[in-house]
């Protein structure tokens, strides 16, 4: 089986919250020994309006993984899955295309592209902001947040990261590729070109990923519901 890329998100309430800071820190030991892991992020979550700490949320976080094979992310999630949360969410996903790189490097490198004509796509956008631009950076982003909410098409979104300032991403799953490509290109996109424009131009970002998937499986539930 080709390698995918997993996304698995973990609610916690009560102690559970304390148990999730922990094992923040354990399941990096964890990931190190995963047999077929090729690239590992533990991730906080938050609501993405103002990228800031305030936007942090304790009951919920994440993980991004790539592996050679699905049975490789299935061994992992029965030996060291999170079996304390009230929730938990395993999105299954096919590389379709790609840019840049993540801690200097590329998750993705020696894949094939998978086809991604049809079906619903999902998005990993993630920058290192440089700290002379993050003020400018974190003003400019809430109009794209608040675009973002209850956008046409869009089944699922969060903010996530690998700490609260500089080191920002997001991850979003969507109807289809033209729902995608109608929030950030389309005629109602103006924050988010505005956005696009400036970072180029003034250089916010030291690293940046841009990545989109086929949406393979998903597994579990968020808030309640499958996304």
């Amino acid at each position: 089986m080709p390698p995918i890329a997993t996304v698995h998100v973990y609610s916690v309430h009560g102690t559970g919250m304390a148990r999730a800071v922990g094992r923040m820190a354990t399941d990096r030991v964890r990931l190190r020994q995963a047999p077929g892991l090729r690239f590992a992020k533990l991730l906080g979550t938050g609501d993405g309006r103002s990228f800031s700490p305030r936007d942090a949320n304790l009951r919920r976080w994440a993980m991004f993984a790539m592996w050679s094979a699905t049975g490789d992310a299935d061994r992992f999630d029965h030996r060291c899955g999170w079996t304390f949360a009230d929730e938990t969410c395993r999105f299954d996903l096919g590389p379709q295309r790609w840019r840049g790189r993540w801690s200097r490097r590329d998750p993705f490198i020696g894949l094939s592209p998978v086809d991604g004509a049809n079906g619903p796509i999902a998005v990993v956008t993630r920058a290192r902001v440089r700290a002379r631009h993050w003020r400018t950076f974190a003003a400019a982003t809430p109009p794209v947040a608040a675009a973002s909410v209850g956008a046409a098409g869009q089944r699922f979104a969060m903010a996530i990261g690998e700490a609260p300032i500089g080191l920002q991403a997001t991850f979003s799953v969507w109807d289809d590729a033209a729902a995608v490509d109608a929030f950030a290109y389309g005629p109602a996109a103006t924050a988010h070109r505005e956005v696009v424009r400036r970072t180029r131009i003034d250089g916010w970002y030291a690293e940046e990923l841009f990545a989109r998937f086929s949406v393979l499986a998903v597994t579990g539930t968020v808030d309640g519901r499958t996304p």
